[in-house]
């Protein structure tokens, strides 16, 4: 310090051929205010470049208390740093507002740091101050400019996320308010461990995930994938959409966003509804049954499984209808629908193949169980009566039942269950006939 007072001294009285130190250098080069304090905070002593950063010419600060920089000298900041530093014997630091004598305010960053003495020594403070009033500034709008893009963002129906992929294992490094809306879980629990966001995925869709996701950082081609969570009000569905970069340790990093779309899949299977459901009766339709068959069938092909297929006609229906009206008829063939489907499993297909004939596919049942379902079919279809008019309509079905082995063709079996189904016709309606030499009543394979 005392190198310092000497080289105020030195420029003050204008000595030449000096060669000048570091701490020369320091006083007449730092691009703040340096001051030489007394314990009661007046200012002794001023950098030559005091005027031009504090505002103040040197001659009108030296000999007053130093807190007349504070925007507010009695109660702002200054004067308790002072305080602090004196009863703590500890630097302070920190940013200080202070006004220049045009009235200006300025930001400057600020050092209190106490100059070691002896005891009975005078306590000295050195304060050093760089103005950073353009650096808060800059501060201040990117904040507020972050405060409106996160004010933006909380309102977009998505959330935005980054996703780290790293040595095999998911991390979420960011999420958006938006994760909360679409998953019940706070940005902060997401952000805290991916499984937490995982374990909502529904079976097999976290590995579904990854797959997609591997395939994106292999490619670095743009990642989109549907989820489903199962969350306590139901299940919801989001799509994924991130694009990938390559991180040069080799991790994989994807910025992205995740958007509900639980109306869109609703829509969807609506949609699929209709095109696959016969309106009137709500059995699939000839083309959803073969669709679904064939899936079926190759199941059970992997397994070396048979099924049992059988085709369905109502009984004299024409007359029914002359009879009594196609009113009557839709009735009718709404009735046998809900009765076929009260005797058939939830996953059995049943279809309307047109008309009135229908066809039904029987999952993971063995042929030779096929018969007494199919039985119970047919006196359930037997015991319904339709009260219309003042007139009780009864009705019977004919079936043909056949065998859908793993490598035979559909249409073929198809083909030989409406040749049984013709066959119950003919010897007598309301029974049922299989394969020949198969069956009860074998070796006619009828059965009434």
């Amino acid at each position: 310090m005392e190198r310092i007072r000497q080289a105020w001294s030195r420029w003050r009285s204008g000595e030449q051929g000096v060669s000048p130190g570091l701490a020369e250098r320091l006083l007449a080069h730092y691009p703040g205010v340096v001051m030489l304090l007394d314990e009661e905070g007046v200012v002794l002593e001023v950098n030559p470049e005091f005027e031009r950063h504090a505002g103040y010419p040197a001659e009108q600060l030296l000999r007053r208390r130093a807190v007349i920089l504070d925007a507010d000298p009695l109660h702002g900041g200054f004067a308790r740093a002072l305080e602090q530093c004196l009863a703590t014997r500890q630097p302070w630091q920190g940013v200080l507002l202070c006004r220049r004598a045009d009235g200006g305010l300025r930001h400057q960053t600020t050092m209190i740091q106490p100059i070691p003495a002896a005891p009975d020594a005078p306590r000295r403070l050195l304060v050093m101050q760089y103005d950073v009033t353009g650096m808060r500034e800059r501060e201040l709008h990117d904040r507020q400019q972050l405060a409106r893009l996160e004010g933006t963002i909380s309102q977009l129906p998505a959330a935005l996320f980054r996703l780290l992929q790293a040595a095999g294992r998911l991390e979420v490094l960011y999420a958006s308010e938006g994760i909360r809306a679409l998953t019940g879980l706070t940005p902060e629990e997401v952000m805290g461990g991916g499984d937490s966001l995982l374990g909502l995925i529904e079976e097999g869709g976290v590995k579904a995930l990854e797959v997609s996701l591997a395939q994106s950082s292999v490619s670095l081609a743009p990642c989109q994938h549907e989820l489903c969570l199962n969350l306590p009000e139901g299940r919801r569905w989001l799509e994924l959409r991130a694009r990938p970069q390559r991180r040069r340790d080799g991790s994989t990093l994807w910025d992205g966003l995740l958007i509900d779309i639980t109306e869109r899949k609703h829509r969807e299977r609506q949609i699929a509804s209709l095109v696959s459901t016969d309106m009137l009766t709500g059995a699939i339709n000839r083309r959803a049954f073969f669709e679904q068959a064939a899936a079926l069938q190759a199941r059970a092909r992997r397994h070396g499984q048979s099924m049992p297929l059988a085709m369905l006609d109502l009984d004299r229906f024409k007359s029914l209808n002359d009879t009594y009206g196609h009113a009557a008829g839709d009735l009718a063939l709404q009735a046998f629908a809900a009765t076929c489907r009260e005797c058939l499993r939830p996953y059995d297909l049943f279809a309307r193949i047109g008309g009135e004939e229908f066809a039904v596919l029987l999952v993971d049942t063995p042929p030779e169980d096929a018969w007494p379902i199919l039985e119970r079919l047919r006196q359930a279809v037997e015991e319904i009566a339709l009260e219309v008019e003042e007139a009780t309509i009864r009705f019977t079905v004919s079936l043909g039942l056949a065998v859908l082995a793993p490598e035979a063709n559909l249409d073929s079996v198809l083909g030989d269950a409406d040749r049984a189904l013709y066959r119950a016709k003919r010897e007598g309606r309301n029974r049922i006939c299989g394969p020949e030499g198969w069956g009860p009543g074998a070796p006619g394979g009828d059965s009434r």
